[in-house]
């Protein structure tokens, strides 16, 4: 199956202007500007009615939002929207009513990485003139799909006998686990009794779909800052009181937290640093970390030993520690129910080649407090996966999406929709 032309130019545009979490500025924009004159939807939410600010994780400074808002306007996106948008509230739901029937909501996020694309020739985005246009910055996880795929589906539920309300969710900010929890306590998620979301890609191959995806791993980000006295180095090593050997100690002894019986553990220090002179005993030393559990109860577990441990090797040195807790998501499961539906469904899409029942995704999303708010509130969640070729792997230089997968992710997901409403599972 191939996807609309007009879907491909516009996933193609936000390929090209990628921005990463609560920077979406221009991608707001472009998804309103699309929404707008492809629609006639009874409700657009924009930048803070699409959110419950106070539950924002992971923003970055005033500077570096000014800085990506002013990029988006110099790439004309509608200044209305930007004003909007200001502040770093960026994202959008899009409402469809077609008479009375159930509410179903559909998940995408919209947000690119911080990390430089391939200039390789070999690389499909750089031959073909599509590259990022953001030094530092690319769509190496497929959200650029994803974003276009909503829309798509919502064009698709338009024409068709769809009866009930299709609520698009374009969540921003998922690459630092930071929007989910903002959408999903939103007043717009109560009255869903069905959600979907999905993901392109995740080593499956174009033509293949994934009607339920599980083991998602709960995760919370964490900084702990060491705070020691400085002193020389040579002249009187003992009047200082290292931060970097905290830090040090810390790190190791995280490494040893013991692993739960109960299910697989992460931890991880992605970032260390301190010090400023080879000749200076350090004041200050920060470590960057994550922590994640096959449930949420395994990752408070790991999160629990981690900051005993973080605390213990500041005593030990006598430095002083401050944690702070950043971005955080929980585990969610799939509802068979839902994933019965997607598999159906998806048998008989053109393209479509193979679909499987169930596979697990071993990594972490934040669209697990919009599947477990739905669930909580009495309805069903599933993530699907929609396969699709990718030469590099997810969140690499090389990464792009195959392009057919758009339609038929659009022809999936819409097909569910529509059968869920008739239906109700």
């Amino acid at each position: 199956m191939s996807t609309d032309p007009d879907l491909v130019s516009l996933r193609r545009d936000l390929h090209r202007k990628p921005e990463p979490a609560w920077r979406e500025f221009y991608t707001t924009a472009r998804i309103v500007e699309e929404l707008r004159s492809r629609l006639d939807l009874e409700e657009l939410h924009v930048g803070p009615d699409a959110l419950a600010g106070e539950h924002r994780m992971g923003v970055p400074d005033e500077a570096e939002l000014e800085t990506w808002f002013e990029r988006a306007r110099d790439h004309g996106a509608d200044e209305d929207v930007l004003e909007t948008l200001e502040g770093g509230y960026t994202g959008a739901v899009a409402v469809l009513e077609r008479g009375e029937g159930p509410t179903v909501g559909l998940r995408v996020d919209i947000d690119g990485l911080p990390q430089p694309e391939s200039e390789d020739p070999d690389h499909a985005p750089a031959a073909e003139g599509f590259r990022s246009e953001h030094d530092g910055a690319m769509h190496a996880c497929g959200h650029d799909a994803h974003a276009t795929i909503g829309i798509g589906v919502l064009e698709r539920i338009a024409e068709s006998e769809f009866e009930g309300t299709l609520k698009v969710f374009f969540q921003p900010a998922e690459e630092v686990v930071g929007g989910g929890k903002s959408m999903a306590k939103s007043d717009h998620l109560a009255d869903v009794d069905y959600l979907l979301a999905l993901h392109v890609g995740l080593d499956h191959p174009t033509g293949e779909i994934v009607a339920g995806i599980d083991g998602f791993l709960a995760v919370r980000h964490l900084v702990a800052t060491f705070t020691g006295e400085p002193a020389h180095a040579g002249g009187h090593p003992e009047q200082g009181r290292n931060a970097v050997q905290a830090m040090a100690t810390a790190v190791q002894n995280c490494y040893g937290i013991p692993r739960h019986s109960d299910g697989a553990t992460r931890i991880n220090a992605g970032v260390v640093e301190g010090g400023s002179a080879a000749n200076v005993i350090p004041e200050e030393a920060r470590i960057v970390a994550e922590v994640r559990g096959e449930t949420t109860e395994l990752m408070e577990y790991m999160y629990g030993k981690a900051e005993r441990v973080m605390r213990s090797a500041a005593e030990m040195h006598d430095c002083e520690v401050a944690l702070e807790i950043g971005a955080d998501a929980p585990s969610a499961t799939s509802d068979r129910e839902l994933a019965d539906v997607v598999a159906d469904v998806a048998g008989g899409v053109a393209g479509v080649e193979n679909v499987l029942e169930r596979d697990q995704l071993g990594g972490s999303e934040d669209a697990t407090f919009l599947m477990r708010e739905v669930q909580q509130n009495g309805g069903l969640a599933c993530y699907v996966g929609v396969g699709t070729d990718h030469p590099g792997g997810h969140h690499t230089s090389t990464f792009d999406v195959d392009e057919d997968s758009i339609g038929q992710g659009i022809e999936t997901i819409a097909g569910a929709i529509e059968r869920i409403a008739t239906e109700r599972p």
